[in-house]
């Protein structure tokens, strides 16, 4: 049985050389985390913590959960953290974390928009008689009353906003939704929302049934793509600069050589 995610479909559509790396291989990267995910993860983290406690009904006051903040990105910092920017430090994303969540803290408070659970585990039904499953975490599930719907929340600390194509065309929170419908119905309406931090912005999107099954359909033709590659040649791409294998990637050593000896 392989369990498949979101993340690793769209590490085998980035560079197959990656996916083998990663999840054939298990070869040892050449660093644990970048910055941005450093920063991805406190502000998860931060979050998390936020809601825990509104679900207890309390409400953190704007200061205590900044504290919270801090504490958890000195917590888990260390030297390793890889730094792709050369125009920016550790500390200028530490302080965009910090205007993250004020933003976001004063947007959204007093947080009585209806939510369920945290970092939800859910498990997608593509197939029922394949071995293989589907896993992910949603970041915040809701039930909004007013609306009678449930909300899958996803946070997003990136610096730029994508096109609205991207939302209608995105795989990974529609995945969710159908794990969503699989356990509460089909008739529930599910609403997908990002929350751009960065810009402070809300953005919604919505799948039809239908258009859930043609996903499934979709999903699956991949894992079928992947189980019968047997090549994973490496894939050239902006996202080379933030990839934890570049060291043991040819095109990237091939690129060092001729660097090296730029008349052989």
């Amino acid at each position: 049985m392989t369990v498949y995610s979101h993340s690793k479909l769209s590490t085998f559509e980035q560079c197959r050389q990656k996916y083998k790396f990663r999840y054939i291989n298990k070869i040892e990267p050449d660093f644990k985390q970048t910055i941005e995910a450093h920063l991805g993860s406190s502000v998860h983290d931060t979050f998390e913590w936020l809601y825990n406690n509104v679900l207890k009904k309390i409400i953190p006051k704007l200061d205590e959960v900044l504290e919270f903040y801090i504490n958890r990105w000195q917590k888990n910092l260390n030297e390793n953290i890889k730094v792709v920017k050369e125009d920016l430090t550790q500390q200028d994303y530490f302080e965009k974390g910090i205007k993250f969540i004020a933003d976001y803290y004063l947007k959204n408070y007093p947080f009585n928009d209806g939510t369920l659970e945290l970092e939800k585990k859910i498990f997608i039904s593509l197939n029922p008689n394949s071995e293989n499953k589907l896993v992910g975490y949603i970041d915040r599930l809701v039930y909004n009353k007013e609306k009678q719907r449930y909300e899958i929340h996803d946070y997003k600390t990136a610096n730029t906003l994508p096109e609205r194509e991207k939302f209608e065309k995105d795989r990974q929170l529609a995945l969710y939704a159908l794990g969503i419908k699989q356990l509460y119905g089909d008739h529930h309406p599910v609403t997908l929302t990002w929350h751009y931090l960065n810009f402070n912005m809300k953005i919604d999107s919505s799948r039809t049934n239908e258009q859930l099954e043609k996903l499934k359909e979709d999903t699956l033709k991949l894992i079928n793509e992947i189980e019968q590659t047997k090549e994973f040649p490496p894939q050239e791409s902006i996202l080379c600069n933030w990839c934890e294998y570049r060291s043991k990637c040819p095109l990237f050593k091939i690129k060092v050589r001729n660097f090296d000896n730029p008349f052989d």
